[in-house]
């Protein structure tokens, strides 16, 4: 069985104390055995967040990104090593905004993959596709080029660490959701793509979560899905009653 998750994505919201608020009513919350609650907060929030919420054992946090050095001459950079030295465990890597807005190749999120890994972080990887790409009926092609180019090339063991976040541009942030089946097709698509490469075992165990517009009046029936295992949860995580209701709804699916 494997254990659901429900990840928050905060991006750039929420000032010191209003994150600080925002995490402990989370960290109160209710939390079932079969769920771990990740919250994917602001560098800047890290290391206060973690030790308000890391002795729960049900919540812990994430970094939205990190450079592919340990270390080096990249100014405004947070290297794994760093994230790791204040107890980090999780980290977003290759969000469409990253890719979007900086550029961010298939290689060089690979490269952030495999430092992050061999520090001890599990990549939260991100695919998906725009609008555009799914109209044109291409989306499962643009996935598996994604998926190739990356997660794809780790080895075995640097895979099982992975959580694998399907997250369809074209319902980031819109409010457009893909309908539960659509969600599953491509979860589906995406196990069956982990298969291929490293077996049917070993793509059984991979977490792969939806992200796009995920919200309390929706997320039942998006996790009742076989293949969809949690949700990467933007705008409704800043919510604490709103994410707290996903949270609940991903604890009562068996």
């Amino acid at each position: 069985m494997r254990r659901k998750i429900a990840a928050g994505n905060w991006k750039m919201h929420k000032n010191y104390s209003e994150a600080m608020e925002l995490a402990e009513a989370i960290s109160e919350a209710e939390i079932a055995d079969n769920v771990q609650v990740i919250l994917g907060v602001p560098f800047v929030y890290l290391k206060d967040i973690h030790e308000m919420v890391h002795s729960s054992g049900a919540v812990a946090v994430a970094a939205q990104n990190c450079h592919s050095a340990d270390a080096g001459a990249f100014t405004g950079e947070i290297a794994p090593s760093m994230l790791r030295s204040i107890g980090v465990r999780y980290v977003i890597l290759g969000h469409s905004e990253r890719r979007q807005y900086f550029n961010e190749s298939e290689a060089w999120i690979l490269e952030k993959m495999e430092t992050a890994l061999k520090n001890g972080i599990s990549p939260i990887y991100c695919c998906g596709e725009p609008l555009e790409v799914r109209k044109a009926g291409n989306h499962e092609l643009l996935v598996a080029q994604q998926l190739q180019g990356s997660l794809l090339q780790l080895s075995v063991e640097q895979l099982l660490q992975c959580i694998v976040a399907y997250e369809p541009v074209w319902a980031i942030g819109t409010g457009e959701t893909a309908s539960p089946d659509q969600a599953q097709e491509m979860h589906h698509f995406i196990r069956k793509c982990i298969s291929e490469k490293y077996g049917e075992e070993i793509a059984s165990q991979i977490r792969i979560l939806y992200g796009g517009s995920v919200k309390a009046s929706n997320a039942k029936e998006l996790f009742q899905m076989a293949d969809v295992d949690g949700g990467l949860v933007g705008g409704a995580s800043l919510v604490a009653d709103e994410f707290i209701a996903i949270i609940s709804a991903l604890g009562g699916i068996s």
